[in-house]
């Protein structure tokens, strides 16, 4: 896989370095972490690469298209390095996981702007919210519990 990865870099004109392979890599393996988790991912292999070298792998890698940055609405900006595709994201409101959603295919009237005002719209960003798995089954059990209190 590096090897794509140098393949990738060198394709945007960027020279491969290790800070851009360990950030690529820690990106495919853990996609949707903020930056301090990519620079703790990284320091595991690499212990003395510093914070402002991950900073500036994230905003070139960034800048050439190769890694995607979303943020939220009210969340820290978390990077991900599936770049080749306009998908969206659901997020949790409670512990702010984030998974992809493929775009939805068929008739998707929220997808085409009512009115583009002259724009040439090339992608649009959706974002759901909601309650993941993990967090719907914490608050069940304290939900039932909390109703049977109040009989």
């Amino acid at each position: 896989m590096t090897s794509d990865f140098e393949t990738q870099l060198r394709a945007v004109s960027l020279r491969v370095t290790r800070p851009r392979l360990a950030v690529l890599t820690a990106l495919r393996d853990h996609p949707h972490v903020d930056t301090d988790t990519v620079i703790a991912l990284v320091r595991t292999e690499h212990p003395t690469v510093s914070h402002q070298a991950v900073y500036d792998v994230l905003r070139a890698l960034t800048d050439a298209g190769l890694v995607r940055r979303i943020q939220p609405a009210g969340a820290t900006a978390r990077y991900e390095s599936r770049v080749a595709d306009n998908h969206h994201h659901v997020v949790c409101r409670s512990c702010g996981a984030i998974a992809d959603v493929d775009c939805a295919v068929g008739h998707s009237p929220c997808l085409t702007a009512s009115d583009d005002h002259g724009f040439v719209v090339d992608e649009a960003e959706v974002v759901y919210w909601g309650t993941c798995p993990d967090c719907a089954t914490e608050r069940t059990p304290q939900r039932f519990a909390s109703s049977e209190g109040s009989k």
